[in-house]
């Protein structure tokens, strides 16, 4: 099977797999295309905590991008843990040099045990200059409240820290509603002209660690081959809820999803 287009994914080590560069490894492997890296930090972690995160240096970030992308030119970018503005500084000036147009944008700021994966400086970066430069970012509640200062406590709530992130120079929204308590587990896309809201149903388990970087590769990947934001989206959402719903029941704490689920995909996609 050849693989349908090339991702370069920018993101940290999680080296218990459920989440980070290994999570996407996996989901653009599984749906079909071919995954490169640039890894920005190495983390000690499992399904109960984060020990710790080693930065790599920013020069060895900057090279890994525009080494890997000058020899086998990306379709698209999928952009996760950038922990300090020095990182988010040298992943924009490679942006530049190496000019690929599909860019998804994971602002992963927060683990799912609540420890703080980046700094106020990066934050800060990442508004001012990072969201201009993305086809779509997708925060969860707490990321999106942290960008935005707006708490999220309704799915009305959610309809204005989009907006707001529209104000502030994204294109498109997706905010993960995951983090809501609600029956059903509501996530928003938006952008300037669009409004849609997605519903799943909500699935009885603790094991959902990586969900936001499995989704933001899934919707990496459908975009890299043809899809419109809004459609790979959806078919992210479907890819994740499949994976949460056959998780593998892995670890003591938040397990993993299973990326190896099989969804019906469209017969279209290619």
């Amino acid at each position: 099977m050849k693989p349908r287009s090339k991702i370069l994914i920018i993101a940290g080590s999680d080296s218990s797999g459920g989440a980070g560069i290994q999570a996407d490894i996996k989901t653009i492997t599984c749906l079909g295309s071919y995954a490169m890296t640039a890894i920005t930090a190495i983390t000690a972690q499992n399904t109960k905590n984060v020990l710790s995160v080693i930065p790599v240096p920013t020069n060895s970030i900057k090279k890994q991008i525009i080494h890997t992308a000058v020899d086998i030119k990306p379709d698209a970018i999928k952009i996760g843990m950038l922990h300090s503005s020095q990182v988010v500084k040298k992943v924009l000036e490679s942006l530049s040099q190496i000019k690929v147009k599909k860019i998804i944008l994971d602002p992963v700021m927060i683990a799912k045990g609540g420890e703080k994966l980046i700094d106020d400086k990066a934050i800060q970066l990442v508004k001012k200059r990072l969201l201009q430069k993305v086809n779509l970012v997708t925060p969860n509640i707490p990321e999106a409240e942290v960008i935005t200062g707006i708490k999220i406590n309704s799915k009305q709530d959610m309809v204005k820290a989009g907006k707001k992130l529209i104000t502030l120079g994204a294109r498109n929204v997706l905010i993960k509603g995951g983090h809501l308590k609600s029956k059903k587990v509501v996530d928003i896309y938006l952008n300037k002209r669009d409004l849609k809201i997605f519903v799943s149903s909500r699935h009885n388990t603790k094991n959902t660690h990586g969900t936001g970087c499995t989704l933001s590769s899934a919707i990496t990947t459908f975009f890299s081959c043809g899809k419109s934001i809004k459609s790979a989206c959806e078919l992210g959402i479907k890819y994740v809820n499949s994976a949460i719903l056959t998780n593998p029941k892995y670890g003591k704490g938040h397990g993993p999803i299973n990326h190896l689920n099989s969804i019906l995909l469209d017969k279209r996609f290619k």
